[in-house]
């Protein structure tokens, strides 16, 4: 499998859970504004909304969509309790909180990272904006769950401690929502993690989390 990136984007979720496999896998990064890879393919090719992730399966089919992605990862590892198994419940509750990561939580970030300058009172309505999708993710680890399914790890939480780790980076304030902090610190710690995060240069050293 090939997985395309981007250091610190939504991608690096593929690449946790990636690492949570331990299958094989080659990284080819992604310059989402010249359209090329650092090795040189044209990613418009690949991805044509040009955005990442975009993994390449064994097969040679392509998979866009960070939901898709993660979900299908998960499959082809089924003892790993990444993905609960399909047609239960509990794989439609991994769903609901796929899609409110990515249309929610995920998108409300997307200001920060659009080039325009955010100050005064557009930057406190995007703060604003951010707080509402954190206030559900601490609502939904109320009850002292390790993960928001529960106790298990699974790809929503890879996806949701990515999004969640970009508040350092723009400098949105997380101390209201303890038990999402403690939440981003525990993903943080896990060597899947950590892995991707010095591979993609977020990170120096393996023993920093």
């Amino acid at each position: 499998m090939k997985l395309y990136y981007k250091p610190g984007a939504c991608s690096m979720a593929s690449h946790i859970v990636l690492n949570e496999i331990g299958a094989p896998f080659d990284l080819d990064k992604a310059d989402t504004e010249t359209g090329r890879t650092e090795s040189g393919d044209d990613f418009r090719k690949i991805s044509p909304n040009g955005y990442v992730p975009a993994l390449v399966t064994d097969g040679g089919d392509i998979i866009t969509e960070n939901p898709a992605v993660l979900q299908y990862l998960a499959d082809r590892a089924s003892n790993t309790g990444l993905a609960p198994p399909n047609g239960t419940l509990e794989r439609t509750r991994l769903q609901e909180a796929l899609n409110f990561v990515s249309s929610e939580l995920h998108k409300s970030f997307s200001p920060f990272f659009s080039g325009a300058e955010l100050d005064g009172k557009a930057r406190q309505q995007v703060e604003a904006g951010v707080g509402r999708r954190v206030a559900h993710i601490e609502r939904s680890l109320a009850d002292d769950r390790a993960y928001l399914l529960g106790d298990t790890f699974t790809v929503v939480d890879a996806y949701a401690f990515v999004v969640l780790n970009w508040a350092g980076f723009v400098e949105v304030n997380l101390d209201a929502w303890p038990k999402t902090q403690a939440y981003v610190a525990r993903i943080a710690a896990r060597p899947s993690a950590i892995r991707a995060m010095v591979t993609e240069g977020l990170i120096e050293h393996e023993q920093v989390a």
